[in-house]
């Protein structure tokens, strides 16, 4: 096997800086949040390549400094014709988006048929990544253990995410019956560290008409935590429509849907794998929550886009967002609006803020709102 000449290699740089301040009910506060990405990459032969990425993240909260370096996405792929191979620290994501996301170690299989769509298989282990990348707080104790600092005397309880084996054997294709897009896929998660697995069977399906753009899918889960068995659901509804017009933009809505605990117990709370925020003020787990969206973005120039979006959420049983208190379900609703400006290909600011208002709820309704600002510089450098 014959690997290019480096003159084929490519080389590259990303710096990802956040600035931002909120009020999350302790009173404002200043946070940073700043990242630099080298990446390299070289062909191997005509059918391969090897991509190799790493950070150092730095990050201030609650006034004080936390550093942490990290091997990010780092993958040696190989295509022979229809069938591709991807092995090492590489980007997994389930058909619906809120299961498991983000990257991890392992491998992935896929097979491309032109009549029946593509399949794949993958085998996936999050142990060796850090906590900070690959949110999982599935129990108490990983939640507790996420938002605890870093602590290098004590690197190896303190750095690395909980220890799960995710089994993913998926089948996607794009022109079912020449219009919808669908994506399934059975997952099985265990945990190599306790005694919480899970199953889960994921089904979406993507429709275009004309103008709009239909997104349907749903997820039985099977909760398995020590002899005790349960049953979650999720599930999400999207409709985007994009106008005629001179304005290119997009009005969409969206629903995701999660279980909670129900009084018999025949139902439980959705768990996902990995936590996905919900919202960008309130920053909810998708777990005995439910959320509501309206959104609206438009490219009002060719280097300049702005966007609001309207978010309602809604707890599934009394257990959620319990620090709320009160016997309603309605927790409030979120206002965020975001400016983007993109003046060069590998140059992007983003200034976005906004507020969630318990008071349009009935769970706290004298509850302080909640408020964020943030402004975001990607820099890209080839």
């Amino acid at each position: 096997m014959r690997i290019t000449d480096l003159r084929a290699a490519d080389f590259g740089l990303i710096l990802d800086l956040t600035p931002g301040a909120g009020d999350y009910g302790a009173g404002g506060d200043f946070d940073f949040s700043g990242i630099i990405i080298p990446r390299f990459s070289v062909p191997i032969g005509d059918t391969g390549e090897i991509f190799i990425s790493a950070g150092v993240k730095a990050d201030y909260q609650n006034e004080s400094w936390s550093v942490i370096p990290e091997l990010l996405r780092t993958e040696f792929s190989m295509r022979l014709n229809d069938l591709e191979l991807k092995l090492g620290r590489t980007q997994y994501a389930d058909p619906l988006g809120f299961i498991a996301d983000g990257i991890f170690d392992g491998a992935l299989v896929s097979l491309d048929t032109p009549e029946f769509g593509s399949f794949s298989l993958g085998a996936l282990y999050t142990g060796l990544l850090s906590k900070n990348r690959i949110k999982i707080t599935m129990t108490r104790e990983e939640f507790e253990s996420f938002y605890t600092e870093t602590d290098y005397s004590n690197f190896a309880d303190t750095y690395f995410a909980p220890r799960r084996l995710i089994v993913s054997l998926g089948w996607e294709h794009p022109g079912l019956w020449e219009i919808v897009m669908a994506k399934t896929a059975l997952i099985s998660q265990s945990d190599l560290g306790g005694g919480l697995h899970s199953q889960y069977l994921a089904v979406n399906f993507t429709i275009p008409v004309r103008a709009f753009v239909f997104d349907l899918g749903g997820c039985l889960e099977l909760i398995e935590d020590g002899r005790e068995t349960g049953l979650g659901m999720a599930g999400k509804i999207g409709v985007s429509w994009y106008p005629p017009g001179r304005i290119e933009d997009r009005l969409s809505f969206t629903g995701r849907f999660s279980s909670g605990t129900t009084e018999d117990g025949v139902i439980s709370a959705f768990l996902p794998i990995t936590t996905a925020s919900q919202g960008d003020v309130l920053k909810a787990k998708l777990s005995g929550l439910s959320m509501l969206s309206l959104d609206y973005l438009a490219r009002l120039h060719k280097s300049f886009s702005a966007g609001v979006s309207l978010s309602a959420f809604i707890r599934g049983d009394l257990a959620t967002y319990s620090n709320f208190g009160g016997e309603g379900y309605w927790l409030g609703d979120e206002f965020f609006g975001r400016l983007i400006w993109s003046p060069v290909s590998d140059v992007q600011i983003n200034l976005g803020g906004g507020v969630f208002l318990p008071a349009l709820g009935d769970v706290s309704p004298k509850s302080a709102p909640l408020w964020r600002v943030e402004l975001n510089l990607i820099l890209a450098l080839y």
